[in-house]
């Protein structure tokens, strides 16, 4: 099959000759552009399986292709930026992308995370062309959302029995860690803001209500963590939100 194709959108050359290397020593066919105009006719005629961009481009913001994308793609989107604080970071998640990582990064930090977002179910985008690629021979297709078993570590979803398990053990979970769980679950690999887990889990009354979401999230590592203190699968984005990381 032919490598997965990704589009990279940055100004600064030196930071594409760093991430183009990285991605093609995993497999990926990389595609380069400097200015948001050349980026978006990229992803359009292309029909990329990832998009890596930067926000601060020299003839527009980022965060305008983002929404632009959106509108008929549900393609990973990885943000760099050298905009670090939690505002850019909010706005960019708010807007359509999967993930924000702040410049400088490593190599390894950035190929974990779009191997995390490449994990996460995706809703079918009608007529966007999108197809499935792989690496290095190994499928990374959005698990399929219409299979009622998710598994990730040792924690078994059943959504169709509507029953979890840890170890083959029932575990008892609330109505509203149910639903919490659920949301994680459907967005696998991608950072979820504050204000977007409390709108979909409590409704739009409770969006600034993060308390709430503290008690929950700790109710749900107690449960489902094998170490509460230092979680694997249920982790905090700080000051931004939280990540459901599957193995």
């Amino acid at each position: 099959m032919p490598n997965p194709v990704a589009i990279l959108i940055e100004d600064e050359p030196q930071i594409r000759r760093f991430v183009r290397a990285a991605l093609e020593d995993e497999g990926w066919q990389v595609f380069e552009a400097d200015t948001l105009r050349k980026g978006l006719a990229e992803v359009g005629t292309r029909q990329p399986d990832l998009l890596v961009l930067d926000l601060g481009l020299p003839d527009g913001d980022g965060l305008d292709l983002i929404r632009d994308v959106r509108g008929w793609s549900s393609v990973p989107i990885v943000v760099l930026s050298a905009r670090s604080n939690e505002a850019d970071k909010v706005a960019a998640l708010d807007a359509g992308a999967d993930d924000y990582l702040g410049k400088p990064f490593g190599v390894g930090e950035l190929l974990a995370r779009v191997r995390a977002n490449l994990r996460r179910p995706r809703a079918a985008v009608p007529d966007s062309g999108q197809h499935v690629g792989t690496v290095s021979g190994q499928a990374h297709s959005a698990m399929d959302t219409t299979d009622p078993v998710f598994r990730f570590g040792n924690v078994v979803l059943d959504r169709l029995a509507r029953l979890v398990r840890k170890n083959e053990v029932e575990v008892h979970l609330t109505p509203t860690e149910y639903r919490l769980l659920l949301v994680l679950v459907s967005n696998a690999g991608r950072v979820l803001t504050h204000r977007q887990l409390l709108r979909e889990v409590w409704g739009p009354s409770h969006a600034e209500q993060s308390h709430y979401l503290r008690i929950y999230m700790g109710h749900l590592r107690q449960k489902l963590e094998d170490d509460p203190a230092q979680p694997r699968h249920l982790l905090t984005e700080t000051a931004v939100g939280y990540r459901l990381l599957v193995d």
